[in-house]
């Protein structure tokens, strides 16, 4: 696994260049079999007005977690993937340092799956708990 893992992880970070993800400097940093991780610096580049967090910044990492999870365990290559529905609960906020998100499939359908996405702080606190409808659609 960890040959697989190393590429799986240089794929994800690769393909983010260019994009919202390189923007918010995510970086996808563990895989395994049934779930994908990554972090996310909080500076005031993701603050709100008073110097926290931004819902919007976290919800942006969870769907961009759950998303790169689905092409990787969906087989990319015979589908394409596409956020339906996400939902987020903010329980804590955070002004510094790294946040983690770690997306694990709670429904693998064939044309729909449920992803969990859990976004805590270094010391493993939770700050926002998000789910994650996607859709696979067949490649033509």
């Amino acid at each position: 696994m960890n040959e697989h893992k190393e590429k799986i992880l240089s794929v994800c970070n690769e393909i983010c260049k260019g994009t919202l993800m390189e923007t918010l400097d995510i970086t996808y940093i563990d895989v395994g079999e049934n779930f994908l991780l990554a972090k996310m610096p909080v500076t005031p580049k993701v603050h709100q007005p008073d110097g926290v967090l931004h819902g919007g910044a976290s919800v942006a990492l969870a769907e961009s977690v759950g998303s790169a999870a689905s092409y990787i365990f969906l087989d990319g290559q015979k589908f394409f993937v596409r956020g339906i529905e996400i939902a987020a609960n903010h329980v804590r906020s955070i002004k510094e340092g790294f946040v983690y998100a770690k997306a694990s499939i709670l429904h693998k359908g064939r044309t729909t799956q449920l992803w969990e996405i859990k976004i805590t702080d270094e010391q493993d606190r939770l700050i926002s708990n998000c789910k994650l409808t996607t859709i696979a659609l067949p490649r033509k």
